[in-house]
């Protein structure tokens, strides 16, 4: 008995059916050609169920994170939303213990105290987060570390400012390194990459790098800031749903 050519996905055309010699002159011999069945194609979905689309944002996997309010419109990928869950965790665990702390505390190069850090501390604050920045909490005349020192204890979540500017400064050592080293001491610390690259942070600060943050190369800084303010933003009802006023 002649056998099929092609028995398992079947014939795709007339002329290799015409061909086969099982199957030409309408006989099917061995086999019955099978259809061929393309490989099924999946539609990655946001959070909200609707279907993706090309260039969309859910399309690259981005979502909104659990602690952003229902009005949120800001998209995170999920590897931002693994790395800022701890941040999100101790801050409002922070809050609950300590409910008059400064939101943030801004760690910068002085290099960077009217140009960068000046701008993240105004769109901070526009966003309704309270910021302890050295540049107006510092007045003249007063003991500089111990004013650091004072901020860095009154305030729930550190943010460093990595630039070039302070991967200089770090290199070197100064007020920032000692900022650095205390906040690299808990689990509060969120690194804002701007104009420099996670690779260069490495070569100065591994431990620092290991840290997930922001970065400006992906988001714009007032994106990053409202990330920021939606991270760090506590009221009475999550902090009862979350934790409870007893700490359970």
């Amino acid at each position: 008995m002649s056998r099929c050519t092609a028995p398992r996905q079947g014939h795709r055309t007339a002329s290799g059916r015409a061909a086969c010699p099982a199957c030409g002159g309408g006989g099917y011999g061995y086999s019955s050609p099978r259809p061929y069945y393309p490989p099924p194609v999946y539609t990655l979905r946001s959070s909200g169920g609707g279907g993706a689309t090309s260039g969309s944002s859910s399309s690259t996997g981005r979502t909104r994170a659990p602690w952003s309010p229902s009005t949120s419109s800001m998209i995170y990928t999920p590897a931002e939303v693994k790395g800022l869950a701890p941040v999100r965790d101790a801050a409002v665990l922070r809050a609950r213990q300590q409910p008059d702390l400064r939101d943030v505390f801004l760690c910068h190069a002085w290099d960077d105290r009217r140009g960068a850090a000046k701008e993240l501390c105004g769109l901070l604050e526009a966003e309704g987060v309270s910021v302890w920045f050295s540049e107006k909490d510092i007045a003249l005349g007063l003991p500089f570390m111990r004013e650091i020192d004072r901020g860095l204890a009154r305030s729930r979540t550190g943010l460093v400012l990595v630039t070039p500017a302070l991967l200089r400064r770090l290199e070197r050592g100064g007020v920032s390194d000692k900022e650095l080293s205390e906040l690299l001491a808990r689990d509060l610390l969120l690194p804002v990459i701007h104009e420099t690259t996670y690779g260069e942070l490495r070569d100065v600060s591994p431990l620092l790098a290991s840290r997930n943050g922001l970065d400006t190369a992906d988001d714009s800084m007032a994106v990053i800031a409202t990330k920021i303010a939606e991270l760090v933003a506590v009221d009475d009802d999550q902090l009862d749903a979350n934790y409870g006023r007893d700490g359970r």
